[in-house]
């Protein structure tokens, strides 16, 4: 399976950066096809254009700055993405991400004024994470990032697709035994994707 692996974090020492790696060698043991996007390796602009925003329903060329990466969502069967939630939500460079790439005519179209969702390439879909907090006060907040995958990317995708959200609540009292059981529920989770 050609699987697109959106990595969001800028330290490549963190837990977050483990936890990626974890995921791009399970998924290669596996016998998967990996295309391991670095968001801040790759130095991905997350902003929004002008000219962008404008041209947000007209059907991009390949000219457009973001061409690559429609490009590589397109062809991905599966994605996974790798990221710490912070302030309760995506770090920007994944948002922007989300902004740029998943455009009208990439992961869905309008017809008479309707969504209809189109990014049925991607047949299953995890989200793996680390939360500063408890999963008690993600809920209190409402769990953006829990609610846009398990809900907004659920519908985007080909219907009935399988979702996981692997998330890690309460780094900031994390110990070596939590955080060690957290990276082998990820590699389980990989090798069986």
């Amino acid at each position: 399976m050609k699987i697109l692996v959106l990595y969001a974090h800028p330290v490549e020492t963190s837990f977050n950066a483990g936890l990626h790696r974890t995921i791009v060698e399970r998924l290669e043991v596996a016998g998967h096809t990996v295309d391991d996007c670095d968001l801040y390796a790759e130095d991905f602009d997350p902003r929004l254009t002008r000219r962008e925003k404008l041209d947000y329903h007209i059907q991009r060329s390949s000219a457009d700055p973001a061409a690559p990466y429609i490009e590589r969502l397109l062809k991905a069967e599966a994605l996974v993405l790798s990221f710490p939630v912070w302030n309760y939500g995506y770090p920007a460079i994944l948002k922007g991400f989300f902004d740029r790439v998943f455009l009208p005519g990439v992961s869905f179209k309008l017809v008479n004024g309707k969504v209809q969702p189109t990014l049925h390439n991607i047949s299953k879909l995890a989200a793996v994470t680390t939360y500063g907090g408890s999963r008690f006060r993600a809920m209190l907040m409402g769990d953006p990032p829990r609610r846009i995958v398990k809900r907004m990317l659920r519908a985007t995708i080909k219907p009935g697709a399988p979702i996981s959200y692997l998330a890690h609540y309460s780094m900031n009292l994390s110990t070596d035994q939590t955080r060690n059981a957290f990276v082998a529920k990820v590699a389980a989770s990989m090798d069986q994707f």
